[in-house]
């Protein structure tokens, strides 16, 4: 089992970046316990292609029942920790706010995850993984030189600056109990997260190394021997060739070593490099260059669609993807020696263990029917 085996965890259930961390934290193997709410889901698959939702089981609770408060806080006395998603204050006016659930049990973990964080100015305000990712000086750096920022799918933002920085979060507070013996509040915000994956480029900027115009710097396709290129057959290559011994190999293996260019980091070279690269690609189709480059020592690699990623030899040898009754899906990481991560579960179907889960975790038949009677629970 995974290295969390043991943990129990709430989550209550929200959209992007909550789920996230919740299927990462099962992954691990942690036991995630979903409470969704009644209603609609303006989100809804078909059960099973809800990859996010993997790996645990659901409860239905209407959060807005005057008894949802009681029935969550005698959850929480058998849980390690707790996760939502709301905007600052919601769980608060539900009677399940950090205060009062940390007074029923002190050692929760109580993770809280929302575009501004907490406090400031904008911990009211609406976004999306968009704002946030432009509040947090990340966008004005994606795109190519004197074109405006590029929206990227968002990845940033709400899954690896926020989701991943949760259930980061999460695991650093539990460790962190081991030697307290108390709970804490995590405050996981977008904004900082986008902002935190940043570090490297406000330390090349200050340092002289990064220039704030877009598409003019070494990571941003300023470079040309950083960057994709077409192909014959209408697809994308992409190259990394920046260490001096990997751009001249590009460079052989190409057939450009035979052409006078100007060195490698001599910019006024950039254009003219950059044509050179691009004829040559559009040349050859995508496969007879992955058939003459990759696996070679030009930092290469063909730009691939999600089923073609699936696909790939170096992915299937991995086990990069797996398959879950008949469903695609990214298998869990990172990898353990010893504590194998895996998908303990298919995705579930709207509130599908409500009774299982709180008979598990101490209410009798009797109370879960009264609460089913009185609508608190579905």
């Amino acid at each position: 089992m995974g290295p969390l085996q043991g943990i129990k965890l709430i989550e209550i259930a929200g959209i992007g970046p909550g789920p996230y961390c919740a299927m990462v934290l099962a992954d691990m193997g942690a036991e995630v316990i979903r409470v969704v709410r009644p209603g609609p889901d303006p989100f809804a698959r078909e059960p099973r292609g809800d990859l996010l939702s993997r790996g645990r089981r659901s409860i239905g609770i209407d959060l807005k029942h005057p008894e949802a408060a009681a029935v969550v806080l005698s959850l929480i006395e058998r849980a390690d920790g707790l996760f939502e998603g709301f905007r600052p204050g919601v769980m608060e006016r539900l009677g399940i706010g950090p205060d009062v659930c940390l007074e029923r049990n002190p050692r929760l973990v109580y993770g809280r995850m929302t575009g501004f964080g907490q406090d400031g100015p904008l911990a009211q305000a609406a976004g999306h993984d968009i704002n946030y990712i432009a509040l947090a000086g990340v966008l004005a750096h994606i795109g190519r030189r004197g074109q405006p920022p590029t929206p990227p799918i968002n990845l940033i933002g709400d899954f690896g600056g926020g989701g991943l920085l949760l259930a980061f979060g999460m695991v650093c507070a539990l460790l962190e109990r081991v030697r307290s013996g108390k709970g804490q509040v995590v405050d996981a915000a977008m904004v900082d997260g986008a902002a935190a994956l940043m570090t490297i480029f406000h330390s090349a900027q200050q340092s002289g190394f990064w220039s704030d115009e877009t598409g003019d710097n070494l990571l941003d396709s300023g470079a040309p021997f950083y960057d994709v290129y077409q192909t014959s057959d209408d697809r994308y290559v992409s190259v990394g060739a920046i260490e001096p011994q990997f751009y001249a190999r590009l460079l052989e293996l190409t057939g450009l070593d035979q052409e006078p260019l100007a060195p490698q980091m001599d910019r006024s070279g950039w254009p003219r490099l950059r044509e050179r690269l691009a004829a040559v690609f559009r040349t050859r189709s995508r496969d007879e260059w992955c058939a003459l480059l990759e696996g070679s020592d030009t930092c290469f690699a063909p730009v691939l669609t999600m089923a073609e990623a699936r696909e790939h030899p170096h992915n299937r040898a991995r086990g990069t993807f797996v398959d879950v009754q008949g469903i695609a899906q990214p298998g869990p990481a990172p990898r353990f020696s010893r504590s194998t991560a895996r998908i303990s579960r298919p995705p579930a179907a709207g509130a599908a263990h409500t009774d299982e889960v709180l008979e598990e975790w101490g209410l009798g038949p009797d109370e879960i029917a009264r609460l089913r009677e009185a609508k608190a629970i579905h």
